[in-house]
C-alpha cells in the first residue's frame, strides 16, 4: 500500500487530499472546518479529516506532495520587480518581508506544521510539484480519458499562467506555456476589481452579471488591452494594469480607457455600464478560450480535452467549448482552483514520479466529488440535540417524501446528506433547494436566504435521464460546470415591450416554465444527477417529479454570502436559524422553522461578510 497526502496552502483555498494506490480516498478544503472563506492557512483540519477517513496515521503516509514550488514563485516576484524598477517599490517593500520571513522558507514551515501531527516525520517524504502541473494532473489523471489535451488557465502559478499538456496513459507532459504577467485569469480579475467585486472570489459575479449587459467594449479590449494571436496565445499591454508591481489590479489609464472610475462596492450602485463591461470581458474570455481550443484540436488531433485552473470554473465559456465541437468531449476538474492542486499534487507523485500505471474510470475517478466528511444518523441526532434543535427522526423513505412535499409547497429547504463536496459547488450533499417553477424563488433565495445580489442566477439539478426534456444538452454535467440552454418548448416568448428592457429590469420577466433557474439569456448552469453517485438526491428529485411533474430542482450552495459551505450538522443548523430557510433536512432528521425555539434565531445576514471585510485589491503573490 502506498498512501500519498496532497497539500495546497498559504495562498488561498488551502486543502488536503489523500490517495491510496492511486485511488482518491478523501479531499476537503480547510475553510469548511475553520469557517473562514478561502482560508489560506496550513490545512491541519483537512489533513486530519483525510487521515481519519482512511484510518491512517501520518506515519503511515509514504509521501506528502505540496502543490507548487515557492522558490520559483520568489524568482518570478524578484525578476518582475527588477524588470519594472523603479516602478512598484511600495509593493516590493510590502511583499519582500513576507517572502523572506515566511514563503521563501516554506519547506521549513511545512515540516514544522507536519511535525505538530507527527514528531517523527521524515522530511524526505515531502515533495514539491509545479503549480500548473498540479492543476493538469488533477484534471487528466482523474478524467475518464486514456488520452487528452490538458489546458490549464488561472491567474498565475510560479511563472506559468496558461499551460498546454498532453496526457496519455500515466504520462503527462507540459508542451506549451504562457508566462506572467500575461494572464487570462488576471485579465478577468482586473475587470472583477474594476466592477467593484472582490478579486479571487468575485469573478463568478462578473460572469453572472454579464447576460444583463451588451459586449459594447469587446473590440476596445481586444484592440487596446490584449494582443490575441491566431493560435490563442496572447500578450497584455501592461501600461493599463497595476497587478505586476502595484497594490491594485488596474491603474488610472485603464479607468480612462472606459470612461468610468473603479466602482466602490460599498457606495457605488451597479449600473448598465458595469453590466456592459461584464458582458464585454466575458465575450473576450470566450473568444480567447475558443481560439485556443480550436487551434489545439487542429494541432494535436486528439478528441478529448481536460481543463483545470480558476478560469476553468467559467461555466459559460465551458459550455461554448463543448458546443463548438472542436473537441469531441471535454472534462473539467470540479475542484479546478488551488484547492484541487492538493489532489493534483498527490496524483502527480503517484503517476509521474513513481511511474505507476493508471486505470481509467469511464465515468471519471472523482466519485461525484463527494470526498468530504459524512455523519451517521446517531452523530447527527446527537449534534442537533446539543444545538437545541427540535426535529423528527424518520425513515429514509419518509424523509424523501416530506422533503419533496416541502419543495412542491414552495418551501426553501436546507439539504444535508452523506459526504461533503470537494470544490466550490454544492452538488446535492450540502445544498439549498427550491421549486424551479416558482416565480419568486430566485429573489427569495438571493435576498432572504443567501443575503446576496438579486441578479445572481441559480443552477438546476436535473435527473440525468430527463435532461433532454428540459435542456438542449444531451451529455453528462455532474459538476455544474457547463452552461446550456433551456429547451425551446419550455421557454416563454417575450413581448416586444419586454425585449426593449435593459439590464436588471429583465430579472423579473418570466422566461420559462422553470423561471427560478432560467437566466436572462435562457441559459442555465446544469447539474445532471446520477443515481450511482448520489442515490438520495436522485430519489428526492424523482419523488418531486411524481408530485409536480418536474424533474428539476433549484440547487445552490448551503451557505450565506461570505460563509463557506456548511460542513457539519451544527453548521447547517446555525445557517438554518440565521436565514429564512423553511425546512432543514439532515440525514433522516427533518426540522421545520416554525417549531424551533425562537431564542436560537441569530442575525446571520452580515456575520460572515463582516469577517472578511478587507482591502479589495488583493492578488495572491
Amino acid at each position: 500500500m502506498t498512501a500519498i497526502l496532497g497539500i495546497s496552502a498559504f495562498y488561498h483555498d488551502s486543502a488536503a487530499a489523500l490517495i491510496i494506490d492511486g485511488e482518491i480516498i478523501a479531499a476537503a478544503q480547510e475553510e469548511r472546518f475553520t469557517r473562514k472563506k478561502h482560508d489560506p492557512s496550513y490545512p491541519v483540519n483537512a489533513i486530519n479529516y483525510c487521515l481519519s477517513e482512511a484510518g491512517l496515521s501520518l506515519a503511515q503516509v509514504d509521501h506528502i506532495a505540496f502543490y507548487d514550488k515557492p522558490f520559483l514563485k520568489f524568482e518570478r516576484l524578484l525578476e518582475t520587480y527588477v524588470a519594472f524598477a523603479p516602478k512598484g517599490f511600495q509593493s516590493f517593500r510590502m511583499a519582500m518581508p513576507v517572502w523572506l520571513r515566511e514563503k521563501l522558507f516554506l519547506k521549513h514551515m511545512l515540516i514544522k506544521e507536519i511535525k505538530k501531527i507527527d514528531k517523527s516525520f521524515d522530511s524526505n517524504k515531502l515533495m514539491f510539484g509545479e503549480h500548473h502541473f498540479s492543476h493538469a494532473a488533477s484534471a487528466f489523471y482523474a478524467s475518464p480519458f486514456e488520452e487528452a489535451v490538458v489546458l490549464t488557465l488561472d491567474g498565475v502559478g510560479e511563472w506559468a499562467t496558461t499551460t498546454v499538456s498532453i496526457g496519455k496513459g500515466h504520462e503527462l507532459d507540459i508542451v506549451k506555456e504562457i508566462h506572467f504577467p500575461h494572464s487570462l485569469g488576471l485579465l478577468y480579475s482586473a475587470f472583477t476589481y474594476y466592477t467593484g467585486f472582490r478579486v479571487n472570489s468575485g469573478e463568478y459575479k462578473v460572469m453572472g452579471l454579464a447576460p444583463y449587459g451588451e459586449p459594447k467594449y469587446k473590440d476596445l479590449i481586444l484592440d487596446k488591452l490584449i494582443d490575441l494571436k491566431e493560435d490563442g496565445s496572447f500578450r497584455l499591454d501592461q501600461t493599463y494594469f497595476n497587478y505586476a508591481t502595484g497594490l491594485t489590479m488596474v491603474n488610472q489609464k485603464f479607468a480612462d480607457l472606459f470612461g468610468e472610475p473603479v466602482r466602490k462596492p460599498d457606495t457605488d450602485k451597479l449600473t448598465q455600464f458595469h453590466m456592459d463591461i461584464a458582458a464585454s470581458v466575458q465575450a473576450v474570455t470566450e473568444e480567447i478560450v475558443l481560439t485556443m481550443t480550436r487551434s489545439l484540436a487542429k494541432e494535436y488531433n486528439i478528441p478529448n480535452l481536460c481543463m483545470a485552473g480558476g478560469v476553468a470554473l467559467n461555466c459559460v465559456a465551458n459550455g461554448k467549448i463543448l458546443r463548438d465541437k472542436a473537441f469531441k468531449d471535454i472534462w473539467i476538474q470540479p475542484a479546478s482552483g488551488d484547492a484541487g492542486g492538493a489532489l493534483g499534487g498527490a496524483l502527480a507523485v503517484w503517476h509521474s514520479e513513481l511511474n505507476q500505471p493508471r486505470t481509467v474510470n469511464p465515468n471519471d475517478s472523482m466519485q461525484g466529488s463527494y470526498l468530504g466528511p459524512s455523519y451517521d444518523q446517531s452523530s447527527i441526532e446527537k449534534e442537533l440535540s446539543t444545538c437545541g434543535a427540535k426535529f423528527d427522526s424518520v425513515t429514509e423513505r419518509e424523509m424523501i417524501e416530506q422533503t419533496a412535499q416541502a419543495l412542491a409547497g414552495g418551501k426553501a429547504v436546507g439539504w444535508f446528506q452523506d459526504r461533503m463536496e470537494f470544490g466550490p459547488r454544492s452538488l446535492g450533499g450540502r445544498s439549498i433547494l427550491g421549486d424551479p417553477s416558482s416565480e419568486k424563488m430566485q429573489k427569495t433565495l438571493n435576498l432572504k436566504v443567501k443575503y446576496r445580489e438579486s441578479f445572481r442566477p441559480f443552477a438546476p439539478s436535473v435527473l440525468r435521464e430527463d435532461v433532454l426534456d428540459w435542456f438542449e444538452a444531451d451529455y453528462d454535467s455532474p459538476y455544474m460546470l457547463l452552461v446550456d440552454y433551456v429547451k425551446k418548448d419550455k421557454r416563454i416568448e417575450m413581448t416586444t415591450e419586454e425585449k426593449s428592457l435593459f439590464g436588471i429590469d429583465k430579472l423579473n420577466i418570466k422566461r420559462s416554465s422553470v423561471p427560478a433557474i432560467t437566466h436572462v439569456d435562457n441559459s442555465a448552469r446544469i447539474q445532471t444527477v446520477h443515481k450511482k453517485t448520489n442515490p438520495k438526491y436522485h430519489a428526492l428529485i424523482t419523488k418531486f417529479k411524481e408530485i409536480s411533474d418536474c424533474s428539476v430542482v433549484v440547487n445552490t450552495s448551503f451557505n450565506v454570502r461570505g460563509e463557506p459551505i456548511v460542513c457539519s450538522p451544527d453548521d447547517a443548523f446555525k445557517c438554518f436559524m440565521g436565514t429564512e430557510l423553511d425546512v432543514l433536512v439532515v440525514g433522516n432528521c427533518v426540522l421545520r422553522k416554525e417549531l424551533q425555539d425562537k431564542v436560537l434565531v441569530e442575525d446571520y445576514k452580515d456575520k460572515y461578510e463582516l469577517l472578511i471585510k478587507r482591502v479589495r485589491t488583493g492578488i495572491a503573490i
